[in-house]
């Protein structure tokens, strides 16, 4: 089993001399403390903590398991020791207001932490993970009291959250949910139903859990418009913050999953449990959102750490093991056989995997500067600012979600190829990383759920194609001082500027078809997401590319030579084989849908 090692060289690359975060901090109103030396001092840290105490349970973590007993949930060996630690150091609380024990720093130093912890032991990242929406949630649509009564302690890590959507009958369309909350005289609701697939839903890692429901007033109208959201405690909050009974709310079983079986992903059923309403009646889904947005950009990372996880696996693999000689002659000739490393497809399987990560690294951390902005205008309430960063984002999270987490998977599944038959094995890792990856494309919405919500809401419908009108322009202002050189950049600036041209074009193609055919949005959805990311990951690869060069030339760059020119070279193997897969996407998205609707229901058979 590989050891992890925090990749703190890439990410002061992209930090410090590609996206330029200091400066970026400078200018928020919550990133007065964090200066360079406060920002790597968190870095380092978080990589201790990562590499010493979560990724040694990771493998023991994913064999043992959790087990359920009364309704009890027990995690694994040395998970609530590492839990200690971890709120012990103050980790849980780095980007929340300091007016609820937090540090009041930026959200993505928050982020940075995250990819780190979920790299090294992702099944233990959920636990604290999930309570990162939960917070957001509260301190957007929750009462002053309930801030009060919820935040100290979330924020400390002492407590954890949930959120609480799918139930049996329903996963994505949550308007057919069915659970229940009854008004009671003094204020509080009594929640009855049953949510399933709850992650870290029960646990013994934290004294109280505080899930956040999706549930129908008696009187809600149907369908979405009917929802409601509410807070419902594991254990009733006295007004003095002190614990008081076991609510109404048990874990009727833990779901017996592909991968992250060191989380517990719970079935609760709610029995008349006492809740509490989070914002209007009704408008629930609309607060849940803040909790979705979240969750999906911190399941979008996980595209990137299992990249990351798996390519620290089979790099030192691929150097170490040997089997035949290179076609082009004896590269270790003292030796039986040459290492993997010298045969082209395995570097190929490689670089796909540092191409991943890396660019995948690239796009959440550009992404997280808007995140911030966002952010700070929601804590100043600055309506206007946050809807137009939140309006940003919108665009940016259905590719990051579903893009970078099949990305992800591929990854993941490459390091396992590379290992051969030894990857298959438990004891090395890589099919551990390969399962645990598996969920990533599922769970906050599947890759066809984004892809629908990427191109029929946010490109079609909220802005009929603005928002890749203005993500293209932004490519060509950057591409244009580049378009004659002669080297490598002038290469990727000419296909990246003619393929920002294709991205119109093909948006706007699909707009005027779908107007004839309205199940085309439908058909071509994933395909146009695959092809937007491929486009955002081959725009993030070429500013690391142009930064690389200029401090090869200048001399002036802090991390050492070879460093650079191995980010120009994957960046030339990104634009060279990985780009290209676009064209099948954008052929697969301009397809007629009559080879796809055109089977009868009955059709559809096993012989």
């Amino acid at each position: 089993m590989a050891l992890y090692k925090a990749p703190l060289r890439d990410m002061r690359f992209l930090m410090n001399e590609v996206l330029d975060y200091p400066a970026h901090y400078a200018k928020l109103s919550n990133g007065a403390d964090s200066t360079p030396d406060m920002v790597d001092a968190i870095l380092e840290g978080a990589a201790t903590l990562c590499e010493e105490v979560l990724a040694p349970l990771n493998l023991s973590g994913d064999k043992e398991g959790c087990s359920l007993k009364d309704g009890v949930v027990t995690t694994p060996a040395g998970f609530k020791n590492a839990y200690k630690q971890y709120v012990e150091g103050g980790w849980q609380g780095l980007a929340f207001p300091t007016e609820y024990g937090g540090q009041g720093l930026p959200m993505s130093i928050n982020i940075f932490k995250t990819e780190m912890m979920g790299t090294a032991n992702w099944s233990f990242t959920m636990y604290p993970g999930l309570s990162v929406g939960c917070i957001n949630t509260l301190l957007q649509y929750g009462t002053e009291k309930q801030k009060q009564q919820y935040l100290p302690s979330l924020v400390s890590g002492a407590w954890s959250g949930t959120m609480c959507l799918t139930e049996p009958q329903c996963g994505t369309d949550l308007a057919q949910v069915k659970t229940k909350a009854v008004p009671q005289p003094d204020g509080s609701y009594l929640v009855t139903g049953t949510k399933i697939f709850i992650s870290a839903g029960e646990h013994d890692l934290t004294e109280n859990i505080i899930h956040i429901v999706l549930a129908r007033l008696p009187d809600a109208p149907a369908g979405t418009r009917g929802i409601s959201l509410f807070v419902v405690p594991k254990f009733n909050v006295k007004p003095d913050g002190s614990l008081g009974e076991r609510n109404l709310v048990v874990c009727g079983s833990l779901e017996h999953k592909m991968g992250i079986h060191a989380n517990a992903t719970a079935v609760l059923n709610f029995d008349d449990a006492v809740g509490y309403m989070v914002g209007e009646p009704n408008k629930g889904l609309e607060a849940m959102f803040t909790f979705m947005n979240t969750a999906r950009l911190g399941t979008a990372i996980q595209g990137v750490t299992h990249a990351e996880a798996s390519f620290q696996g089979a790099l030192p693999y691929a150097k170490e093991r040997r089997s035949m000689r290179a076609l082009s002659g004896k590269k270790e000739p003292d030796a039986a056989a040459d290492a993997l490393i010298w045969h082209p497809d395995v570097r190929r399987m490689l670089l796909t995997q540092k191409a991943i990560a890396e660019g995948g690294r690239a796009m959440i951390y550009s992404t997280m500067q808007l995140a911030d902005k966002m952010f700070c205008a929601m804590l100043a309430g600055e309506k206007s600012k946050h809807k137009r960063y939140d309006n940003h984002l919108g665009f940016f999270t259905p590719i990051l979600k579903g893009f970078l987490t099949e990305m992800g998977l591929e990854a993941a599944n490459l390091g396992m190829q590379v290992f051969g038959g030894h990857g298959y094995v438990h004891e090395h890792g890589m099919e551990q990383i390969v399962r645990d990856a598996r969920i990533s494309t599922l769970y906050e919405g599947t890759t066809g759920i984004q892809a629908l919500d990427l191109l029929g809401r946010k490109v079609l419908l909220s802005s009929k194609g603005k928002c890749v009108r203005d993500y293209s322009m932004k490519i060509l202002k950057f591409t244009k001082p580049h378009l004659l050189d002669r080297g490598p950049l002038g290469k990727m600036a000419r296909v990246l500027s003619m393929r920002a041209g294709e991205w119109n074009v093909l948006t706007t193609a699909i707009m005027l078809r779908a107007r004839k055919d309205r199940e085309l949005v439908g058909s071509a959805s994933v395909d146009f997401l695959m092809y937007s990311g491929y486009m955002m990951m081959a725009f993030h690869w070429a500013l690391q590319a142009v930064k690389a060069t200029e401090l090869l030339t200048s001399g002036e760059g802090k991390e050492s030579k070879e460093f650079y020119q191995a980010k120009i070279q994957t960046a030339e193997f990104f634009f060279e084989r990985l780009l290209p897969r676009a064209n099948a996407h954008r052929w697969g998205a301009l397809a007629s849908t009559r080879s796809v609707m055109q089977m009868d229901k009955e059709q559809f058979a096993f012989n």
